[in-house]
């Protein structure tokens, strides 16, 4: 464990208010170990590291906590752009490790914002795989992923690919990123996506990962 590892973990206790890991446990499902740290206090600790490595975003991740794993992935987005090779590589490895929908989607929307105009290609590539992946969060991360690139009409054609794919699935989890990225998509292009909703099966079941 390297001396950086530590330190963040003695920040974490040193800033852990009462109450917040109760609110955390109840709207966070998975089993990862919670400190009870909120973001902008999260936020605090990685501007310590400024020139943190994603050498560092890997140690933090593999600790396992959902606060260690939020820092994991700042960390990327600050200093994933000076490698994008490996940032990609890290990215595959920890989607892999999902359990819930708050690491999932700061991992899908956050890690790999600094190259989103660069590796676009890259980007869709690992969507495409994850998109018919038997792991229901991959199936999510394959569309939140992509969400910055709703912002261009350019990219709506594949976007869309990926959201008819997952139209019937019965996840919950993956359901909900289609209603919202349902509603992201008319709200950019409305006249294109006026009635993009029909022939979905929007009825969102009961999650099947449960609160603790």
């Amino acid at each position: 464990m390297s001396v950086a590892v530590k330190e963040i973990q003695q920040l974490l206790h040193a800033r852990v208010q009462k109450g917040n890991k109760s609110f955390f446990e109840k709207i966070i499902p998975g089993n990862q170990k919670i400190y009870g740290v909120k973001t902008p206090l999260l936020n605090e600790i990685v501007k310590q590291y400024k020139s943190g490595s994603l050498i560092l975003a890997k140690e933090r991740w593999h600790a396992g906590s959902y606060e260690e794993r939020i820092i994991a992935i700042k960390i990327m987005e600050k200093t994933g752009k000076e490698d994008p090779v490996l940032l990609l590589k890290l990215f595959k490895q920890f989607a892999k490790d999902i359990d819930n929908w708050a690491v999932g989607d700061g991992l899908g929307m956050q890690s790999i914002r600094s190259i989103v105009k660069t590796h676009h290609t890259e980007i869709f590539a690992i969507a495409n795989k994850f998109n018919t992946s038997k792991n229901m969060w991959q199936r999510r991360l394959s569309l939140v992923m992509v969400e910055w690139y709703t912002r261009n009409k350019a990219f709506h054609p594949t976007i869309k690919l990926l959201v008819n794919y997952l139209k019937n699935d019965e996840e919950y989890y993956v359901k909900k990123a289609i209603v919202w990225f349902i509603r992201t998509l008319q709200k950019e292009n409305e006249k294109a996506f006026l009635n993009y909703q029909e022939g979905f099966s929007l009825v969102l079941p009961a999650p099947k990962f449960m609160v603790r």
